[in-house]
This record gives structure tokens, sequence and C-alpha cells, in this order.
């Protein structure tokens, strides 16, 4: 395997693959590791020919036809993702290696390590994923003051002497968990036996309720965090991170699940600069070269405080918003950056306008109808309508990200009107009927957020 790290890389001119019906040029072919099929439209439209390893469990969803070669691999192993890697390699070639999605990002780093390749490895890719690793290498890069404390959670002891040490509350969640998938506050001694036999139940097993072929492989502590929370949306130029905008994400009162995203922030330009130097700093520590990211901040006394990150855009229509305010697609970028087909961006650009998320949620029961989404998608001002559920489906009182129903982004010239004009889509035009565990029929609602100043970590 470490054979060809750092070695040339091999051009394969001209090759046919079997899907193709023609020659590809290796100099202008991606390999993506998962993919939707809108990700495959955008690589495409710049004219790439396109390699897909898709996880056995996305082709009914996204099948990608129009790719060049799909093959399916659980690309979670890394041994039979290098394996079709290889076998891809040797008979079609490919330039660059892309994953936009959370379980394909370490696979696209070994990848970029094994063929020589640049862009982020492996080893910051691991980084990124598991967020014990990321608040070590803080530590370790002498960012201390960007990260909060924590500690391992492998036994029921270790959460007395965390308490012991940082005090309550503090914040348990797995190490490379997703969507608050898992995460919960520890707020005094009485809650310390309830929250192991939270741990014990998740730890190992798959991400239920989720879209993402991964187990939850471990746990944390780490020291809550105070203050309004808001994430850095960037995109990195070898080694040059450039902020593209902050969001301003309002967390549900009771969980943790985000319940609404604004963009731009209105935070004053102090702020906004002290994020910006946090973010470029924290991206530094984790070794980004290229490519989108993802990172989530508290504004705490001590100033910004990195919650997590991630290589990728965000979830949650997050670059939905991005393009409505200003104008930028960050797939498209990062599947164009590593071909020199979209142009680098020198400075953090201006917003044009505003844009905001808005979620749909319910209580405990069963879809039984939704109706209005593809007349709100036509709406002026709807960036996009996304419902993750259909009818016969089971739903519950929201617990974290996995238990929304659904979503409406929007942009308008304010962020009051954006978000104004999301709510009313959801409650004219879309209708999500779910019959309640008592029998009742009645219409999901949309998510209110808690004060900002106050959402949890």
């Amino acid at each position: 395997m470490d054979a060809l790290i750092g070695q040339p890389v091999p051009r394969h001119l001209t090759l046919t693959p079997e899907r193709s019906g023609g020659s590809v040029q290796a100099d202008s072919t991606v390999l993506l590791v998962g993919a939707t099929d809108g990700t495959l439209t955008k690589a495409k439209d710049l004219g790439l020919h396109v390699l897909v390893l898709q996880h056995p469990q996305k082709l009914a969803e996204a099948p990608c036809e129009p790719a060049d070669v799909v093959r399916a691999v659980d690309y979670t192993d890394l041994t039979a993702l290098e394996t079709a890697a290889r076998e891809l390699w040797d008979t079609t070639g490919f330039t660059a290696v892309v994953s936009l999605t959370e379980p394909g990002l370490e696979g696209a780093g070994l990848l970029n390590d094994l063929f020589g390749l640049g862009g982020t490895g492996l080893e910051a890719a691991r980084r990124f994923r598991d967020k014990l690793a990321m608040r070590r290498r803080l530590v370790t890069a002498g960012n201390g003051a960007a990260t909060a404390a924590a500690a391992p959670l492998a036994k029921r002891r270790d959460i007395d002497e965390f308490a012991e040490q940082n005090g309550y509350p503090f914040v348990v969640k797995p190490r490379n968990g997703t969507g608050s998938y898992g995460v919960f506050q520890v707020t005094g001694p009485e809650t310390a036996d309830t929250a192991w036999e939270t741990v014990s139940a998740l730890n190992g097993h798959p991400m239920a309720r989720t879209t993402m072929p991964f187990s939850v492989n471990g746990f944390m502590m780490e020291e809550y965090v105070d203050g309004p929370q808001f994430s850095a949306e960037s995109f990195s130029f070898n080694g040059r991170h450039v902020l593209i905008g902050i969001t301003e994400t309002h967390l549900a009162a009771d969980s943790f699940a985000a319940f609404s995203h604004v963009m731009p922030t209105r935070l004053d330009d102090a702020a906004q600069a002290g994020v910006r130097d946090a973010m470029s700093g924290f991206l530094d520590a984790m070794g980004l070269r290229d490519g989108p990211a993802h990172t989530e901040f508290r504004l705490s006394e001590r100033g910004p405080v990195v919650i997590e990150s991630h290589n990728r855009y965000g979830g949650g229509a997050i670059n939905q918003l991005v393009q409505g305010a200003y104008g930028i697609d960050l797939e498209t970028y990062a599947l164009g950056w590593p071909f020199g087909l979209v142009p680098e961006i020198s400075l953090p650009p201006q917003a044009h306008g505003a844009a905001a998320v808005r979620f749909l949620v319910s209580g405990p029961g069963q879809v039984e109808s939704i109706t209005g989404v593809e007349e709100a998608q036509s709406e002026p001002g709807v960036l996009t309508a996304q419902m993750w559920v259909k009818p016969g489906d089971t739903v519950r009182s929201v617990e974290n990200s996995w238990d929304r129903l659904g979503l409406v982004a929007t942009t308008a010239a304010t962020s009051d009107m954006a978000v104004r004009l999301a709510d009313e889509v959801l409650q004219d035009t879309i209708r999500i009927q779910v019959r309640g565990e008592d029998g009742v029929l009645r219409p999901a609602r949309i998510a209110l957020p808690g004060p900002l100043v106050t959402a949890a970590s």
C-alpha cells in the first residue's frame, strides 16, 4: 500500500471504460467516492468523465446511471475500496478523487495518498471524522484556546472522573457521528448512570434512522461551551483558506438538532474577523489543503471555540444557502477545482442577498400523506424543498437532526424576509399529515428553535 505514496502519477492517456461508449482522458476524469445523482450531473456539466464507487446501500436512491463507470463497493471498508480503485486505476485512470459524503471522506483521503494525487490525505480526513483526534490535534498544534477539554469515554468511571476535573454540565457524543446523532448532555451526577446506559446501547451499532452506512465507533466527553453557534463555510485552495460565509445556526431548545439556518450572519465586523482567523488557524492545524469545509463554532467568553468540523460542505441545505446569498456553488467548486475548471477565490465574497432554511418536525407517529412539494419548489425565492420521509414512515419526536421531516430553503433581500418566506411555504404549500400514537391525524409543524444565545452544544 505504501509503495505508491508520493510517487509520480502515471498518466493513462486514452482508455475505454466499459460504460462510456468512447474514450476517456484520465486528465479529465474524476473518481467519486459516493455520489448523488445531483453531484454526478454537476460533474458532467463541467465536462468531466466520471467514475463512481457507490455504496451498495445507496444504489437504489442514487444509481448514478449517467456515470462512465459505476462500481458497487462498501467504501467504508478501506481494503475493499482500495481493491476497486486499483482496478479503475489500471483500466481507466483518474486525476482526482472527490467525496462529499461523510462516510466516503476517509476513503478519498486514502486514495489521494495511494496514487499521489495531492489534496487532503487519510490522516487529515481521519482527524476531521474523529472528534477526539481533532481536539487532541488542536492542543498539540498549540491551538488549545480554540478547543474544549475532552477525553475518551470507555467505562462508567470515566464519566465521574471527567466531571471531577471539568464540572457539570458536559457533553457526550460519538467520536465519529454526524447530525447530532447520539449527542447529549450530562447535567449532574444523577444523570450519569443513564448516560452510560445510552452509550452502551449505541456504541458499536449502526447509526439508526439515518442515511449514513457506518456504525458508531467509540464515545467521548467534552466540555460544555456556552454561547451562540455559527458555522464557517469555507473553501481551501492549495492550503489557503477562504471564508465564503458565516451561517447562524439556531438549535432546538431541548435537543441538539438544528432548527434554522440563516445566512449571511448578523455578527459585527470584529466578531466575523475573529471567526475567520479562528477558522484559518483551525484548518491549518487540521492539515486541510483543498476543498470545502464546514466548521461549527460557539462564540464563548474566550472567543470562538470549535465544536466540530467536516472537510465537506454542510448538510441541511447549507450549500443552497451559500448559492442564494453569495452565488457560489461549493459542490461545483469541489468537483472543478482539482482540474482548474473554476476560478480561485481571492477574498471573502460579499453577499448579494440573504437565505434561510427552516425545518418541519412532528411528534411520534406514522406519516399519512405528503403534498405540495413540487409546488413549493417552483415558488419564487425557493432554493429547494426537500422531504426526507414518505407515507408509511414511522416518525418520532426530535432527538437529533435525523428526526426532522424535511426543509425549505429560500432567498430574499434580508435574513428576516428569507425566514418569513420559508415559514410561509411550509405553512401554506407543503402538507405532511402524521397520525399520532393516539390515532389523531395532525399536520407536521415548523421547527421552532430555542434562543440563539442559550442553544445547547
